[in-house]
């Protein structure tokens, strides 16, 4: 029986995060996210803030990585890093999934373990809640209009969708790309990890019963 492995892609400020958190708690299971970027500055001696701005954003390269193509213009220092980060992050979220349940956070942790069929999540809300949160989760310094932070969050999501799309071929938010689609929008995270929870428990139980009845 192998390993339960959950993967949450997110909207900005629909707290994903946070149901990942939750959920991994609820389940008792390894939480993986900011974790993952601590790794790959470990292994290639980047500055965590540095990593983060990487995998943040779209990389400029003239084709996607999934084309397949052997040749890269390793003679740019920029295209070489990059893909460097995208290796070591490939590398480490295997090496998550494959020691243990989990949660896996973003990362195109769904494509990259897509072999392993995990349970592949998108949390995503209406953008007026997704406002509320975002103004509750803000420093108390921060003061942006309305306006200017929907243009932030919705600036978030293109460069999140640019990546994805770039690594996977896919399309971010696409509901096919998924399982289970959850709108934090008349739920809570909390809620919705203590719900999915409960149901993943059982089934989990069943498949360890069946499990032990085959051997």
């Amino acid at each position: 029986m192998g390993n339960l492995i959950i993967t949450v892609g997110r909207e900005f400020g629909s707290g994903g995060r946070e149901f990942g958190r939750r959920l991994s708690d609820d389940l008792k299971i390894a939480y993986y996210d900011r974790q993952i970027i601590s790794e790959i500055a470990k292994r290639t001696s980047l500055s965590e803030e540095y990593v983060h701005q990487i995998i943040e954003r779209k990389p400029y390269m003239p084709f996607p990585i999934t084309t397949g193509r052997s040749f890269y213009p390793l003679t740019d220092p920029v295209v070489e890093q990059t893909l460097s980060v995208y290796n070591e992050q490939h590398n480490i979220i295997r090496e998550m999934a494959e020691k243990s349940d989990c949660v896996i956070v973003g990362r195109c942790a769904d494509y990259i373990l897509r072999d392993l069929h995990p349970l592949r999540i998108f949390v995503y809300s209406e953008i007026g809640a997704r406002l509320k949160r975002c103004r509750e989760k803000a420093p108390e310094h921060e003061h942006l209009s309305d306006s200017a932070l929907k243009r932030h969050i919705l600036k978030i999501d293109k460069e999140r969708a640019k990546y994805y799309a770039f690594y996977t071929d896919r399309k971010w938010g696409e509901r096919t790309n998924y399982d289970l689609c959850i709108n934090t929008a008349h739920i809570t995270p909390k809620e919705a990890a203590a719900e999915l929870a409960i149901i993943l428990e059982r089934k989990m139980k069943e498949a360890r019963q069946d499990f032990s009845n085959k051997e």
